[in-house]
């Protein structure tokens, strides 16, 4: 008999691979995504003090009353949009990029372009 393989399994061993290289500090965060099948959440994380400084998602009321029209990617993007305001907000202008895992496409990619967008820095 044929093993399926399960893909979030692999996913998080991609991601305790890719934890062991990066690593946020209070100077330059880490913007962490974790991508639901409808939904999709990121947090910018201070790991030497392990405390989240902001975070946001397509559940919070105001970004949901954006997206209600858009398509998942279009959704993703104005949630990295929104968590870069939010860490301007906080004097943060450089963090380091943590996929969690997923492949740099799609939704994951679409939270890079707009945190750059609204003034990140990777």
């Amino acid at each position: 008999m044929i093993n399926k393989i399960d893909k979030n399994e692999e996913r998080l061993r991609r991601h305790a691979r890719v934890r062991k290289k990066i690593s946020g500090t209070a100077e330059c965060p880490r913007l962490s995504v974790y991508r639901s099948l409808n939904h999709i959440y990121v947090q910018v994380i201070d790991d030497t003090k392990g405390v989240t400084l902001c975070s946001a998602s397509t559940m919070e009321k105001d970004v949901k009353a954006k997206i209600s029209n858009m398509t998942k990617t279009d959704a993703a993007k104005e949630v990295g949009k929104a968590v870069a305001a939010k860490a301007k907000k906080l004097k943060i202008k450089n963090v380091v990029f943590d996929r969690g895992g997923y492949i740099y496409t799609g939704r994951v990619q679409a939270v890079a372009d707009g945190a750059r967008e609204a003034g990140l820095n990777f």
